[in-house]
């Protein structure tokens, strides 16, 4: 098969960092704090309240259970694991990972699928982060997906909690999360952070030493402030990047976490590297690179699925066209 052109992202900073690089690490434009005085679109004022406090919101119901559970078969399809046989679910991984932390966490190296594409666009999520950011005009994340396996033997996974991006720099960015399997069931892994850090970062940060790690916080007493958000399929769930979170470890017998990582941020069409690059990804089907990203080796998006059709709103979302 013949290679497409590189084409550089114009974020390089994105290469040492765990954050997705198909957009900027920080907007330009500050989150909503509904000093405008716009209406909701999607979220209620107790769903607000939460956001504000916690530092994530729960949009129940952002797509269907089917269009959940039709996710979730791609996912099985492309790993090549047999939802009814545990004997398929644990093989060693396709590529090294440079992020350790996520080595067993159970990535989905799934970028531009037809499927993945139809929820970026479901038009239920893109008001919900309308509502986060107080602006119309927003880029989707290119990102992947999860299946997390219960832990066995050689193939354990202990769960951490980190920022994608360091706090100290005041990042105007929320990550996303929709749910493509129930996750209510604590033991099975899925979503979870400390809201507590979120709320109290600039004290908790003057008893930590100097040197320490700016992206993975040490939570030594504050495991009883640990959240486990709990998820039913179709479920979205969007949270502020300030906010300390991870994948907790699965510990049941045998319930897989399901998920697709989806968020958005205000567009920067003036940013024509990136904006390219992003085109050029779901055109051609191309992963992200970066710290966290290693790609799929096989390359199955582009020998297996064909180009992703977009909607009018997805692309707007891609860049593609302009708001």
């Amino acid at each position: 098969m013949k290679k497409n052109p590189k084409v550089e992202m114009g974020n390089q900073a994105h290469r040492e960092i765990p954050g997705n690089p198909s957009t900027a690490t920080s907007s330009r434009r500050k989150l909503n704090d509904r000093s405008e005085r716009k209406s909701l679109r999607l979220l209620g004022e107790t769903d607000w309240d939460h956001w504000t406090r916690e530092g994530y919101v729960v949009v129940r119901r952002a797509i269907s259970t089917e269009q959940a559970e039709r996710t979730a078969a791609l996912l099985w399809e492309f790993e090549e694991k047999d939802p009814q046989d545990p004997g398929t679910w644990y093989t060693p991984p396709r590529s090294q990972m440079q992020m350790k932390e996520l080595v067993g966490t159970g990535m989905v190296e799934v970028y531009n699928h037809q499927l993945l594409w139809e929820n970026r666009q479901e038009p239920r999520i893109y008001d919900a982060f309308v509502d986060i950011w107080g602006t119309e005009a927003l880029w989707v994340t290119i990102d992947r997906a999860n299946l997390n396996f219960p832990s066995r033997p050689g193939f354990e996974q202990k769960g951490f909690i980190h920022w994608d991006y360091d706090p100290e720099t005041r990042p105007q960015n929320v990550q996303g999360v929709l749910a493509l399997s129930d996750q209510t069931d604590e033991q099975m892994g899925g979503f979870q952070c400390i809201p507590w850090l979120y709320r109290h970062y600039d004290d908790w940060k003057k008893t930590q030493p100097e040197g320490r790690d700016p992206f993975q916080p040490d939570i030594t007493g504050l495991e009883d402030k640990l959240v486990k958000v709990k998820l039913e399929a179709g479920d979205l769930l969007i949270f502020n990047s300030l906010l300390p979170h991870g994948i907790r470890p699965n510990r049941s017998e045998n319930k897989v976490r399901i998920a697709q990582y989806i968020s958005m941020m205000p567009a920067e069409p003036e940013n024509e590297a990136l904006r390219q690059w992003r085109i050029h990804s779901w055109k051609h089907r191309v992963a992200p690179e970066g710290y966290a990203f290693p790609g799929d080796p096989r390359n199955w998006e582009q020998t297996r699925y064909g180009r992703a059709r977009l909607s009018a709103l997805g692309k707007k979302l891609l860049g593609l066209d302009p708001w």
